[in-house]
């Protein structure tokens, strides 16, 4: 170690009593002996030394030399719990890319649904195959990045295992970075400053990082725009270079250059030179930029080759291979997925290298027909005319698929000659095709270089059809294709799939007006106005983009414009869009999940005969994916917290004892008979899902909707009794039963056993606030479980049921053979099957378990009616209406373990057909909502869970009296 060491121990350890025995020339001794070892520059005495002790230190290294610190060799020095050097000699670093939520769908999934668990398992799988770093990443539109990155990080703080090795945070919003860099043990990377906001903001955010103690990666892109061009790289990685070593005073080995990894083989012409760029970048950084690193993201190179995983692994390792001995030094790789350079198939490792080193104007095209046979096997090629024989539209579609121009002309023409207007061919079997290559792309059953000759194909067929359009103009009964407006956000520089998206437009008739990347929202709209646009379309990858498109649909609302507005991007998301773009502007806002699909949605937002028509399903697709946050504020008179409070439902617990359960502790009933449910199904929810509106039995007999409902029901008895014989779907269910008092006016604290000593768990519960008549309480879930002032030993119980095991295959199978019908039928009926257990359960708690009504014998009708003592009040309902208390309830059972229900991030319960709750057993405890709250209970509510008051309001949105 380069710096001096001081040592101060105690005088050994303490005895029984807290008191030191070592005497000084003893303690004297051992530090003498470290002294002469040359291992110290300053000594010292702690916990149980006296003058006498640091006399004898003293005497004792009297005369010897302080420990003179050696000069290193420049190194990258990191650390987790164990120390990882990066110096001259070490071999290529893998940096693990599976804990990114924007690079794995697996372990998006695993955050968005808060299994933690799972997700350091993840982790922990890139360290055991090879991963020396694991880059940990959480820019995902819907996710909370800083408290997830938090979390993460002081999770994988608590297991040796996976923090023994450094840790990089990636993120592309400082806020999470900086979150992230207070969090971890040892020195880490930051991923990633940039100069693209100027020198001043790089130059804060390399001291900060300076300051933190850890590396850096430095992206090779300025105010201008990324590097894609040897030179662009090589100038950006010098100025920052100089920037860090001279003005901010950041060690050269602690740099790391990425100058950008982009996709090779995607038939785009301008893309060819990507891969050789970077090698030769490396080399020049390597030979200029003294002791810096190279490292970037591998996986970027293949994407072209998406769904083809034995043709990525190969250019990975031969791109590894030439980039390595350029000088790169580290890179963000899957490190289970990469394979022998010496190994490749010889052909394959030609036509990767030919790609990737630029060395045919042929190369994609051999690369791609050979990746056919790598994916599907080698077979002999032979050409099949045999689709010839199909009718023009499916032609036409078989065109498309293949990329064959040969007889695109004339299928064209026939297809024309069969339409009532030329337009119709591009809006009908061309539209379809195209569909078909998206779908296709989707799944990862067709390349980019594919989807290219796609539009090719679709090009020579416009251009046939355009003189016919244009004539169809001059009668003045037809409509153009239209000018598109296309930009890359304002602070996101990727672009590949905003320019694919441009040349499958451009090849359908479109006027594209491509505005390129970090494009201001004034600048998008000042173009719009000036080429008078009929669609904006934006794109971005990174996570802030998201936030950027909202912005651009508010100044659309606010500035007038009525255009449609498409958005795409890797990042983007229906669910985004539904929920935070489109609620923005209220003309149509539509996700585009890909370039294929790109002409469809064009077609049909700017064609007469389909515009209306497409904007009105956009929009009910979009009610039904968002929740509805604007509602009206209720105008009620409402008490402050401590007046509602002190308006509390009055209970003398002097006059009453609370009946201790039989059956204390948790149980767990797996397999339960599906059979002992039926009974007690409530089917007027059932019909009230397929909009019958009638309470059951007598709808079956309404004169309007009776004779659909009777029909619905048989069928649904049908579908039950074989769901029931054929063990469809299991029902299980996680209970328990624990000691609890009230605390705090509000929460129930739940004990661990008798003593009360424990808390498992407090539940918090919120108090209704509006005013009521002096006879009416403002109730609180908390008045019916007795104060622990009171002494009095209270109880109360929690439950987990479902019957959603099976679910989701079982729909899927009737959604894979286009039965809707039938899925729609089997979810609504676990759902109330799933009811259905939870009354069940909750009766056999009341007679045997609790015990506390075990005389009680009520019809079904009375039990589906609640006619008995007690409740079981579900979080997220109207009287404990916040969902995180589900959460704890979920650890004290064990839920998830015990029968495999889940909770999502924002608490929703998977399966769907699931139901939780607790259980409250005083004869006078009651439903009721909650409704409205004033901010003086929110911020109670937030100082009781620990919580701010911006996560409290949000998560209490529904319920708050006041705008934010």
């Amino acid at each position: 170690a380069d710096v001096f060491i001081s040592a101060h121990p105690n005088a050994g350890l303490p005895n029984a009593f807290g008191e030191y025995d070592m005497e000084g020339p003893e303690m004297a001794t051992h530090i003498g002996e470290w002294a002469r070892a040359g291992l110290l520059n300053i000594v010292g005495g702690c916990c149980g030394s006296s003058p006498a002790h640091i006399e004898a230190i003293a005497k004792a290294v009297e005369g010897v030399a302080p420990r003179v610190p050696p000069t290193l060799e420049p190194a990258m020095r990191l650390s987790g719990l164990e120390p990882f050097n990066v110096d001259k000699d070490s071999l290529f670093v893998n940096v693990g890319e599976r804990t990114n939520v924007t690079g794995s769908k697996a372990f998006a999934r695993l955050i968005l649904n808060g299994d933690y668990e799972k997700a350091l398992d993840v982790a922990r799988q890139q360290v055991e195959n090879g991963a020396q770093i694991i880059d940990i990443n959480m820019d995902e539109g819907m996710l909370d990045a800083e408290a997830a990155m938090v979390r993460f990080l002081l999770l994988i703080a608590s297991e040796p295992d996976i923090s023994r090795v450094p840790i990089m945070i990636d993120s592309s919003k400082w806020s999470v970075i900086e979150a992230g860099l207070k969090c971890i043990q040892g020195k880490g990377i930051v991923n990633s400053i940039s100069m693209k906001e100027g020198e001043a903001e790089f130059i804060e955010r390399a001291k900060l990082c300076l300051r933190y103690g850890a590396a850096v990666i430095v992206m090779a892109f300025d105010e201008t725009g990324q590097a894609d061009t040897y030179a662009r790289k090589t100038e950006i990685c010098a100025r920052a270079y100089k920037l860090l070593t001279e003005t901010v005073g950041f060690p050269a080995e602690d740099i790391i250059f990425d100058p950008n990894i982009f996709a090779v083989a995607t038939g785009i012409e301008e893309h060819a030179n990507y891969a050789v760029d970077f090698i030769e970048a490396t080399r020049w950084i390597r030979q200029n930029l003294p002791h810096a690193h190279i490292s970037g993201g591998v996986s970027n190179v293949s994407f072209s080759f998406r769904g083809n995983d034995a043709v990525r692994e190969a250019i990975h390792t031969a791109f590894l291979y030439h980039a390595i001995q350029a000088g790169m030094d580290m890179g963000i790789v899957n490190a289970g997925q990469l394979g022998i350079y010496a190994n490749l198939d010889p052909d394959l490792k030609e036509r990767v290298e030919d790609v990737l080193l630029n060395r045919r104007e042929d190369s994609t095209e051999r690369l791609v027909n050979f990746a056919e046979n790598v994916k599907g096997g080698a077979k002999e090629r032979v050409v099949d005319l045999a689709w010839r024989n199909l009718p023009v539209g499916e032609r036409l579609s078989h065109a498309l698929v293949q990329g064959i121009t040969e007889f695109i002309v004339a299928d064209t023409e026939a297809a024309r000659l069969e339409s009532a207007r030329p337009l119709h061919v591009i809006e009908g079997p061309l539209m379809a095709g195209m569909n078909v290559v998206g779908d296709l792309f989707g799944a990862g059953k067709m390349f980019l270089p594919q989807v290219v000759k796609s539009a090719r194909v679709m090009k020579q067929a416009v251009a046939h059809l355009l003189p016919f359009i244009e004539a169809d103009k001059q009668a003045g009964d037809a409509q153009s294709a239209g000018k598109i407006i296309m930009a890359t956000v304002k602070g996101d520089v990727h672009d590949i799939g905003k320019n694919i998206v441009g040349v499958v437009l451009g090849c359908n008739g479109y006027d594209i007006v491509d505005l390129g990347v970090m494009v201001p929202a004034q600048k998008i709209l000042d173009a719009a106005r000036e080429h008078k646009a009929d669609i904006i379309g934006l794109s971005g990858l990174i996570t802030p983009s998201l936030e950027e498109m909202a912005y651009v649909a508010k100044e659309m609302q606010r500035q007038g414009f009525t255009l449609p507005l498409l958005i795409g991007g890797a990042t983007t998301s229906l669910a985004h869009t539904a929920v935070k773009i489109e609620p923005n502007y209220e003309h149509p806002v539509v996700y585009v999940k890909d370039a294929s699909r790109a002409v469809g949605v064009c077609t049909q937002l700017l064609s007469k005969d389909m515009r209306d028509a497409f904007a009105a399903e956009v929009r009910a697709d979009y009610a039904i994916t968002r929740e509805r946050h604007l509602k009206h504020k209720s105008d009620t008179v409402r008490l402050k917290l401590a007046e509602a409070r002190a308006h509390k439902f009055n209970i003398d617990w002097s006059r009453y004892t609370p009946p201790a359960p039989g059956q204390s502790g948790v149980h767990v009933l797996k397999a339960y008979d599906l059979s002992k449910l039926v009974d007690i199904i409530d089917w007027t929810p059932f019909f009230a899902s397929w909009e019958l509106h009638g309470k059951y039995p007598k709808i079956l007999k309404d004169e309007v909707v009776g004779v659909e409902a009777s029909k619905l029901f048989a069928d649904a008895q049908a579908m039950l009794q074989q769901m029931i014989a054929e063990n469809w779907i299991e029902a299980r269910a996680v209970f328990g039963l624990f000691p609890a008092n009230t605390v705090n006016d509000d929460d129930i604290e739940v004990y661990t056993d008798e003593s009360r000593t424990q808390t498992l768990m407090t539940w918090h519960n919120l108090r209704q606030q509006m005013k009521k008549p002096q006879d009416r309480a403002n109730l609180c879930l908390a008045d019916f479980v007795a104060p622990k002032a009171s002494g009095l030993k209270d109880y109360l119980g929690g439950f987990v049921v479902t019957t959603g095991i099976g679910e989701d295959e079982r729909a899927k199978a009737f959604e894979a053979a286009h039965d809707d019908y039938s899925a729609i039928l089997f979810k609504s009926l676990c759902d109330r099957l799933a009811e259905a257990f939870a009354e069940h359960l909750h009766l056999r708690v009341r007679k045997e378990f609790w015990g506390y009504a075990n005389e009680e014998a009520l019809p079904n009708d009375d039990l589906i009616a609640e006619k008995y003592q007690g409740i079981r009040p579900a979080p997220g309902y109207p009287a404990c209406p916040e969902h995180s208390e589900k959460a704890a309830l979920f650890e004290v059972l064990d839920a998830t373990a015990a029968i495999g229900v889940e909770l999502t991030e924002n608490f929703a319960m998977w399966p769907g057909a699931a139901v939780s709750g607790f259980y409250l057993s005083h004869p006078d405890s009651q439903y009721f909502a909650v409704a409205k709250i004033e901010r003086d209970q929110v911020e109670d509510y937030a100082q009781r869970k620990g919580w701010d008051l911006e996560t409290a309001e949000r998560w209490l949105a529904p319920n708050l009296a006041y705008s934010i």
